[in-house]
């Protein structure tokens, strides 16, 4: 929500995109409010209203400025452009918009507006502009997704001559084709609606708004007073909403641990708690002091909460509990004692990470009603979500309901991460909405959206790794703390996955990983991009390095001599058959590593404050969830459309978050039906419509929902080609209502507009499910945790200025095996997206409850902060997938912490055992050191 604005109104004067306004409105009012709220250009989008993100990016007489800190009232007579303005008069999109999407340069797009609008301005006072130039002029605005360089490879080729085309892919040639995003064109033109971005139709007839009241305290219990005798000094509150307005006052990740309450019932277990719900008018709402509200809280446990503030790491025992552990991991393989004992070489370290937020730019945010033309009457929710199948499930355990009396419409997702698995906003629309009968709205500003969101678990680990005289890898031993803070959440799956991973992926035939997820007072700890694996891979790495040095082998190359390959064995016991390209990746980055290690041997040999340095690291990810089932079913058809056409549709569970769910899985359903990919239209997520294609998350959408997508497609074509009686080989076409096919040199039509058709106009249905296969783990973690599993090597290169502490990166090299790139666009985004990631994660993001709750105290990579990134994309197929191919999002993140701490070892010698490496702790090492 806004902060109160002035409501004296007067009439202004404004030129909005070329067309001259007259507007009754607060000069005090924000810019970015008119837009969004008088005029409907919800383009301009809200990700902070304290100017820290960028995203809100208008022109204001040709400059950028950010509409969230401009005043209505200063824009009188002025010109004022935003991004529903940037495309021609017949709505052809204007130069800068057609190079972001022959780019790659919007992946989520909420801040696709900022950047462009910065980009425009950029170009009009400088039409030719350098790469410096460039990374200046988007300085203002943040990216979670995309890593930046593609937005700057955007603007230079907007800025030069050469011709922006694309061809499109013929049929049975989208795998593998550069096709751009199929949803670009609505990111670019800000068309594209996200959680705050709409209202139900419902909403003028007596929408209302919610504000949530959240505890100041880590861990109080508190009592209520006279909620009825405070509502009546407070006349546009409508209600207060407490637990007790919950059927069900618990929701979870998994459904045998709910233990986190909709609404806290008289204890709270972190500062950020939902403890009251208000719905009412929005300025009655922004109006209240929550001093006043009468509630009374009585701490416990201060020192803990002391202990978890000094130290976010840290376990502290939680008190709702004999113990804080919650669940532990355990993979045991060999015997480590003695293998340890007897080994030629041995490297141990202890290593500690922090919170990491997902500062994703687009708040949480959404609406639900109450549909009560059905009887029993629906729940309608409309909310940025990685999930909808699991939000409906949830909200049905919530309300009581059947789950079929829930219909969840995503909306667009401005960034994920994981973060956007665990339900924010939804169980209080539920509530509100069936409560009061009205349409009921919830928009989070910055400071709640992080002190009330999921972090990346801090770590605490310890490891020892040996190998024997020739550089042989003979045994790996981790223990590993993983605080999940108050409640479970993800910390379930981090503690099983972690042990899996924890070896690395090498061949080590003596394995112990044993893991714990404790409770603490801190905020959840949930899902973020890696489980887990990105923690236990920066120890694991530092390890490697150490053997390495011991046994005087170089880093590139002892990895090389012990990485997995097909026929080898991992810790779990799982034979790996096929798809096992971490070597490959390591040779694809041999000529790199051999001139970075020149580079830094040449640059250090001068005497100079600034000293270079070069690291490495590997790393895999099992794709998709851990032993438990995992299926997406999709279903697709031939149908006619309201204009009388055929045309492919694909009913689309799987949840678009920004990694290209949206047009990968069209590009393999095509093929598989043998039709162009341009044929295919689509609707994603939507529960009343889709199937369940599980969860946006764990890199298995396009293994798991791809394959599901690709079975759809073969199943419609077998149809197809039965109804126009031809068989294989058989070329298909459309052409306005008819099929045509040619076959055994014959050609053959069949009109569709005599054939029977079903609600949605579908004519012919086809469906595909696709379950990964697994085994379960027994009691020492021997099993087959996942069907496949992705490999990568990265390549750091570090300028460390040894007097200041700072590290400035110089190049990111990343070969990753993906079975199979089926938009090599989209999957080199993702790579360089993990990567601007990994950079937060190694030198700058550390999240303190109530002190870096806004993208100006907590801070994540900028344009500035991200080095030319060169990808390899090694292309070991994955017989499971489809046409070879296997998940990339989060893989594309683990490796480069990992890497980045190796080169600032190589360039200063400091062996470094926390993330971040902020100045003060590089430099405190440093002078340590010395």
């Amino acid at each position: 929500m806004n902060a109160p604005e002035q409501v004296a109104t007067q009439l202004i004067r404004l030129n909005v995109n070329g067309a001259v306004l007259h507007l009754a409105a607060a000069p005090a009012q924000r810019l970015s409010t008119l837009l969004r709220d008088e005029l409907k250009l919800t383009g301009t989008k809200i990700g902070c209203h304290a100017g820290d993100c960028g995203a809100c990016t208008v022109l204001l007489d040709g400059q950028p400025v950010c509409a969230c800190l401009v005043a209505a009232g200063q824009c009188a007579g002025r010109g004022i452009t935003t991004v529903e303005g940037l495309a021609q008069a017949d709505g052809t999109l204007s130069r800068l918009q057609q190079a972001f999407r022959c780019m790659g340069a919007a992946q989520c797009g909420i801040c696709t507006p900022g950047m462009l609008m910065s980009a425009q301005a950029l170009l009009q006072r400088t039409p030719q502009p350098s790469e410096v130039q460039v990374q200046d002029a988007l300085a203002g605005v943040l990216c979670r997704c995309t890593g930046y360089r593609l937005i700057i490879d955007a603007v230079l080729l907007a800025a030069g001559t050469q011709a922006i085309t694309f061809e499109a892919p013929a049929a049975g040639q989208a795998v593998g084709a550069r096709l751009p995003r199929l949803d670009a064109n609505a990111k670019l033109r800000g068309t594209e609606a996200f959680g705050a971005d709409t209202l139900p139709a419902s909403w003028p007839q007596g929408g209302v708004s919610l504000r949530i009241i959240r505890s100041p305290h880590a861990h109080a219990r508190f009592t209520l007073g006279s909620v009825a005798g405070w509502l009546r000094h407070h006349p546009g509150v409508l209600a207060v909403f407490t637990a007790a307005d919950v059927p069900n006052n618990a929701f979870a990740i998994f459904a045998n641990l709910r233990d986190q309450p909709v609404l806290a019932d008289g204890l709270v277990r972190f500062a950020g708690e939902a403890v009251l719900a208000l719905a009412g008018d929005e300025p009655a709402l922004l109006a209240i002091d929550e001093r006043e509200l009468p509630i009374h809280y009585e701490r416990l446990n201060a020192l803990a909460e002391m202990h978890q503030a000094l130290a976010p790491g840290a376990p502290a025992v939680h008190a709702a509990f004999a113990d804080n552990v919650l669940c532990r991991g355990r993979v045991v393989r060999g015997k480590i004692e003695p293998a340890l004992a007897q080994a030629a070489h041995r490297a141990e370290a202890g290593f500690e990470t922090r919170a990491v937020e997902h500062a994703y730019i687009e708040p949480e945010a959404g609406w639900a009603e109450l549909l009560t033309d059905t009887e029993p009457p629906r729940l309608r929710v409309f909310a940025s979500t990685q999930t909808p199948y699991m939000d409906r499930d949830e909200l049905a355990h919530v309300l009581g309901w059947a789950p079929e009396r829930i219909h969840i419409v995503p909306s667009a997702v401005g960034g994920g991460f994981g973060g956007k698995l665990d339900l924010a906003v939804q169980p209080l629309l539920a509530i509100a909405a069936c409560k009061l009968k009205r349409p009921v709205r919830l928009v989070y500003e910055r400071p709640e959206s992080m002190r009330s969101s999921t972090k990346r678990h801090p770590a605490r680990m310890r490891a020892a790794a040996a190998c024997d005289a020739q550089g042989r890898l003979t045994a790996f031993d981790f223990q590993g703390d993983f605080n999940t803070g108050a409640y479970s959440s993800w910390g379930p799956t981090v503690a099983n996955r972690v042990p899996i991973h924890a070896c690395g992926p090498y061949r080590v035939p003596h394995v112990r990983a044993l893991t714990r997820a404790v409770f603490t007072h801190g905020s959840v700890a949930g899902a973020f991009r890696g489980f887990g694996v990105p923690q236990a891979t920066l120890l694991g790495e530092l390890l490697m390095d150490e053997l390495a040095a011991a046994s005087g082998a170089d880093a590139l190359e002892f990895r090389h001599q012990n990485a997995l390959r097909a026929g080898d064995h991992t810790a779990t016991g799982q034979v790996l058959h096929a798809s096992v390209g971490l070597q490959a990746c390591l040779v694809a980055l041999r000529p790199a590593w051999a001139q970075a290690l020149a580079r830094c041997k040449q640059h250090n040999t001068q005497d100079r404050p600034r000293k270079r340095g070069a690291g490495i690291a590997c790393m895999w990810y099992g794709i998709g969830n851990t032993v438990i089932a995992n299926p997406s079913t999709v279903r697709g058809s031939l149908r006619l459309n309201l204009e009388g056409n055929a045309e492919l549709f694909l009913y689309n569970g799987a949840q678009e978050i920004g990694q290209g769910t949206a047009t990968i899985l069209p590009q393999i359903f095509a093929d598989a039906v043998g039709l162009p990919v341009a044929c295919v239209e689509q609707v994603m997520g939507d529960t009343d419509l889709t199937l369940d294609a599980g969860k946006s998350s764990a890199s298995r959408q396009t293994f798991v929902s791809g394959q599901a997508a690709r079975l759809a497609g073969l199943d419609l074509r077998a149809q197809l080609l039965e109804a126009l009686g031809v068989a294989e080989p058989a070329n298909l076409r459309l052409e306005g209502s008819a099929l045509f096919a040619h076959a055994g040199g014959l050609n053959v039509c069949l009109d569709l507009i005599h054939l029977p058709r079903q609600a949605q106009g579908d004519v012919f249905t086809g469906q595909g499910r696709f379950d990964p296969p697994t085994v379960a783990l027994d009691a020492d973690g021997q099993g087959v945790p996942y069907a496949t599993y992705a490999f990568a090597a990265q390549i750091a290169e570090v300028e460390v200025d040894v007097e200041l502490g700072t590290v400035k990166l110089l190049h990111i090299h990343a070969a990753h095996d993906v079975g199979r790139a089926i938009n090599p666009t989209l999957v080199e985004g993702q790579i360089h997206g993990g990567i601007a990631q990994g950079i937060g994660m190694a030198l700058m993001e550390e999240y303190v409850n109530g002190r870096t709750d806004n993208l100006h105290d907590y801070l994540i990579p900028t344009v500035g902060d991200v080095p030319p990134i060169t990808v390899h994309l090694i292309e070991d197929p994955e017989p499971l997938g489809p046409w070879g191919a296997k998940g990339v999002g989060e893989p594309a993140l683990v490796a480069t912490a990992p890497a980045i701490l190796a080169a600032i070892r190589h360039a200063t010698g400091v062996k470094l055992h926390e993330v971040p490496v902020t100045p003060s702790r590089l430099r405190a090492a440093l002078l340590e050191l010395k």
